[in-house]
């Protein structure tokens, strides 16, 4: 099985099961909940996201999101085999004051997911599925005149429209500003699997990375805004 949003996996996830962190349900939703050696073992940088201050619009803005080359990741189009379904997949909501560049006719949207080796293997019961490291959806805007203000307005409308779906926020976010990308992070728990999001912004485009949970933890919120910059690099082109 690769696909909770299939027939038998519904089951599965309609069902309540033992925590998936180290100490069971409380685990996962604990406030802190970002143990040192939670990090990924492939793709993590092992040093914080770089920080600092936005610096003016250089005007770059972009055509197409790429599928980038992340070490120690092994990256694709779409969503790797894998979603939750029920509506807890993380999307990028929020943005209405934003216009989005076209590509045929449709809204650029991109999805990219990311593999790690060993794989991510969630357990549920007698299911188990493999996820990626993260999955990411990028959206292309012909101008984002404040990044900041607008990455606030989306991260707040994105995490209530998954709360309202049934994700449990936990903790608090997170936000780490370089001179090209804004980025905030906060750590979450979908259908008992605790998961790490970070959205980001920059004047060309916003999207979500959803980081799926390393040996039933967390990803810390360091790695994963690292990891967030990194892919935001290698995936935006001109």
């Amino acid at each position: 099985m690769n696909r909770w949003g299939t027939a038998v996996a519904a089951v599965a996830l309609a069902s309540v099961v033992a925590g998936c962190g180290s100490g069971g349900p409380a685990d996962a939703e604990r406030p802190s909940g970002r143990p040192a050696d939670a990090a990924p073992t492939t793709g993590d940088p092992g040093t914080g996201p770089a920080a600092g201050a936005l610096a003016a619009d250089p005007g770059t803005r972009y055509t197409t999101v790429a599928v980038p080359a992340m070490e120690g990741l092994v990256c694709d189009e779409g969503d790797g085999g894998f979603h939750f379904g029920s509506d807890l997949d993380m999307t990028v909501t929020g943005d209405d004051g934003l216009k989005e560049i076209e590509d045929d006719s449709q809204d650029v949207a991109d999805e990219v997911s990311c593999f790690g080796s060993p794989r991510t293997v969630l357990r549920k019961g007698t299911m188990s599925a493999s996820a990626p490291t993260f999955t990411a959806r990028t959206h292309l805007y012909v101008s984002v005149p404040d990044p900041a203000a607008s990455l606030d307005r989306i991260a707040d409308a994105s995490m209530d429209l998954a709360k309202d779906y049934g994700r449990h926020l936990t903790g608090e976010p997170e936000t780490v500003t370089s001179a090209s990308l804004v980025v905030t992070c906060r750590q979450n728990v979908a259908d008992t699997f605790p998961m790490t999001t970070c959205l980001w912004a920059n004047y060309g485009a916003v999207g979500v990375l959803d980081f799926f949970p390393f040996d039933d933890r967390y990803v810390p919120v360091a790695s994963a805004a690292r990891l967030t910059q990194d892919f935001v690099a290698g995936a935006l082109k001109k």
